[in-house]
């Protein structure tokens, strides 16, 4: 019979080295990573290397068996196993599940050693992409003892069974396939059937591989409403006795993907309006415990989504089994990121065999994602032909779901790698990183018009906020307000398109992106509903909340948001419920109803008071309180800025850093400057290429005759140039506060337009 020992406990870590025999390390227990903090904190200056991990396996401690298997969940990215000082096995890929034969080389008393090593290079993904690469081994190690008759443990990392359900009608044909290794004439496989309530439903005893059963009256599997599994268990018998088995849940459903309809489940529309997640978290980086998973999974399913995009690489078993228990739609993808690798092909390969191979039977997963914003520097025939490969080989591997891609936001309409997948997605950030929030659905309502046969969903959107705060919110200002403001609009756009067959908030929670430096506290991409320690949910969460959850609630905006200056200030409160009732210092100043659940009061502002927003049985309060002078602990003080907002010289009626760079491209000597900026910024780069080889430029790319690209020019639009600045820096270019302050006296000798004074 199988054993399965987790070896989690007591490892010795050498950090920084690949000697397999230093002992001069910590005890530590696994999950683990080293980057836990230096992976948050800014500087992108985490230690990206190798490090040796250590264990001794005493034989006479393990479960009798004919063959040991150690099995490795998640070690980034790349590994070799020693055992006995002899190297077994070397593994590229940082999130899939991989094991090891290690059966003749275990002694009475065998010291494993594994060399992980999360070190730049040009073959294994993810290389480049606006997040931490987390190293270590930081999900569970198992030791799995097996007879030599077993169920295949060598595939890819997969659990050596298949099962593919059919619905025909109100019944269902489940295929289920097993792969075998060294399976005797004497020895059977028993297949058995149950139902959610562990009753068995049906029975095969054969030394067939492949079986068909039929389930009359199917339960289906019904995404959140009605997320009903079944389980299917295979043994290898031998004389009544159980030899080794293999179990998995598996959910029966249809679905399809209409380019008008969107996302079809079970016959009848199911809008899939959710969130995209990283996995990682505050002070453990990737080494997430289970308890970590059910909270994230309880926050998602609070917000009220319908869908997850699991980004950027396979996650935890362990949450694809929420997922499936929840009956959340998901997007399942590799890490195949941001920039096209000549030398990354076979590897872009082998991890999507594995996250095929071992997600199969998850009934949640609806698509496999290829790609994301890997054409950012265009689509070479390099790139396409690995798509077509990476596209041909899932279908290949199974004929039940679809493709996916998420396009950048620069790729052209008529880009032929969107022609590859079944169906395809956009990252977009009208309104924060460019552009406007108005300019979202309109952009959609194109690309559908263009392409009326390929379904179109947006793959991430979003913008940041910490805790700043204003009363005039403004694209880039990092506060809560601009935020929440942000997100209304775009839920206003996209959820009123039911053409668009899924969208994604970029992102459930803030992440580690050790790289970043903006809002005020370095390390982190802060686009999340709620923040990276999942302590505090932003006002935005409640304004997906209201329009996705069904659980009856009102929320009270800006509770942050105290310090108040102006006489009368905007108050803020979402629900579900019909109608809302807002008190100041216990009197009513009305009721008001809102269809798009979002409720505007003016609220005098006078001393300090007491806001209640209350709906039906259900009520949130809060604080504000009028000041002279408007608090500057709500204001963005950039750390280590070289210039702020507020430092910068802005003359009435004359151009400054502020601007926005489409503003100022509105005047003939703003144009004639910015060609001046594209050049500095050309220089710039051509500098650092020299000094540090070949430099990612980030789909930035400024035409030296004074613009730059539509589609560049739609996204640069809605910066203002100081923001620009600060953005450059992660990608190390970097302006000195005497460069800033000339820039921003050049600017002050342009008049604004009449039509913008």
């Amino acid at each position: 019979m199988r054993n399965i020992v987790n070896i989690n406990d007591t490892w010795l870590f050498v950090k920084d080295t690949s000697d397999i025999f230093c002992n001069d390390g910590e005890t530590i227990n696994l999950p683990h990573s080293w980057n836990a903090i230096d992976g948050q904190d800014g500087g992108n200056d985490y230690f990206r290397g190798s490090c040796v991990y250590k264990k001794t396996l005493k034989k006479d401690e393990l479960p009798k068996a004919d063959l040991y298997y150690l099995e490795f969940r998640g070690t980034n990215s790349s590994a070799d196993v020693y055992v006995g000082g002899e190297k077994l096995a070397h593994h590229d890929g940082g999130y899939s599940t991989w094991r090891v034969n290690i059966t003749d080389a275990l002694k009475e008393e065998t010291e494993i050693a594994v060399v992980v090593d999360n070190a730049p290079n040009d073959t294994v993904y993810p290389q480049m992409a606006d997040f931490t690469f987390y190293g270590g081994i930081y999900r569970n190690v198992n030791l799995i003892c097996v007879n030599n008759s077993h169920f295949d443990l060598d595939y890819y990392g997969g659990p050596g069974l298949m099962i593919t359900p059919k619905i025909e009608g109100k019944d269902a044909k489940v295929e289920v396939e097993v792969f075998v290794k060294n399976l005797k004439d004497n020895q059977k496989l028993v297949y058995t059937i149950y139902d959610a309530e562990e009753k068995e439903l049906d029975k095969i005893e054969t030394t067939e591989s492949k079986v068909n059963f039929e389930i009359k009256d199917v339960h289906l599997w019904n995404g959140r409403k009605d997320p009903y599994l079944y389980c299917c268990e295979v043994e290898i018998t031998e004389d009544g006795d159980v030899i080794d088995n293999v179990c998995n849940r598996f959910g029966c459903r249809s679905f399809k993907i209409d380019p008008n309809n969107g996302f079809i489940l079970n016959g009848k529309e199911y809008p899939l309006r959710g969130v995209s997640r990283h996995q990682d978290r505050w002070g453990v980086g990737n080494a997430l415990l289970p308890e970590h998973h059910e909270e994230d999974i309880d926050l998602i399913m609070e917000v009220g989504a319908t869908t997850i995009r699991l980004a950027h690489y396979q996650h935890d078993q362990y949450f694809y089994d929420l997922c499936d228990e929840k009956g959340l739609v998901i997007w399942a993808e590799i890490p195949y990121i941001s920039k096209h690798m000549p030398g990354g092909r076979k590897n872009t390969i082998s991890q999507m065999k594995e996250l095929v191979t071992q997600n199969y039977n998850h009934p949640c997963i609806v698509v496999w994602g290829l790609s994301n914003e890997i054409s950012i520097g265009g689509s070479d025939s390099d790139l396409l032909e690995n798509h077509r490969i990476l596209n041909d080989l899932v279908h290949e591997m199974d004929k039940t779901r679809l493709t996916t891609i998420a396009a950048v936001s620069m790729c052209k309409m008529d880009d032929p790698y969107l022609q590859i997948p079944d169906v395809v997605s956009y990252n977009h950030y009208f309104g924060w990183y460019g552009g406007d929030t108005t300019m979202n659905g309109p952009w959609f309502d194109k690309f559908h018009e263009t392409h009326p046969n390929i379904p179109i969903g947006c793959s991430e959107y979003g913008c940041e906020a910490l805790n700043w705060h204003t009363s005039d919110p403004k694209q880039g200002d990092y506060t809560e307000e601009y935020q929440a403001y942000y997100h209304e609009e775009l839920i206003k756009q996209f959820f009123t398109r039911k053409y668009i067959w899924a969208t994604h908030v970029w992102n459930m929670f803030d992440f580690g992106a050790d790289a970043r430096a903006e809002g005020g506290e370095n390390g982190q991409n802060h686009k999340g509903l709620v923040t990276i320690d999942r302590k505090y949910k932003k006002d935005a969460f409640y304004a997906y909340k209201a329009w996705l959850s069904d659980e009856p609630f009102v929320h009270l905006c800006g509770k942050r948001y105290i310090d108040r200056v102006e006489d009368v200030t905007k108050v803020t409160v979402y629900s579900n419920l019909p109608e809302v009732e807002l008190f100041v210092n216990g009197e009513s100043i009305g009721k008001k109803t809102a269809p798009d659940h979002f409720f505007y009061f003016d609220v005098p502002n006078v001393g300090e008071s007491k806001i209640v927003a209350r709906a039906g049985e259900y009520s949130d309060e809060g604080t504000i309180r009028k000041v002279e002078e408007r608090n500057m602990d709500y204001v963005l003080v950039e750390k280590g800025a070289v210039l702020n907002w507020f430092d910068i010289d802005a003359p009435e009626g004359r151009f400054s850093l502020n601007d926005k760079i489409s503003d100022i491209m509105q005047s003939f000597r703003g144009k004639l400057w910015f060609a001046g900026l594209g050049l500095k910024l050309k220089k710039k780069m051509s500098a650092g290429k020299k000094q540090d080889g070949e430099k990612k430029s980030g789909g930035f790319d400024v035409d030296l005759k004074g613009g730059a690209s539509s589609g560049i020019m739609q996204m640069l639009g809605g910066f203002s140039v100081l923001r620009l600045s600060s953005m450059m820096g992660m990608m190390n270019i970097s302006f000195t506060k005497e460069e800033l302050l000339k820039m921003n006296k050049q600017l002050n000798r342009i008049r604004k337009p009449k039509n913008m004074k």
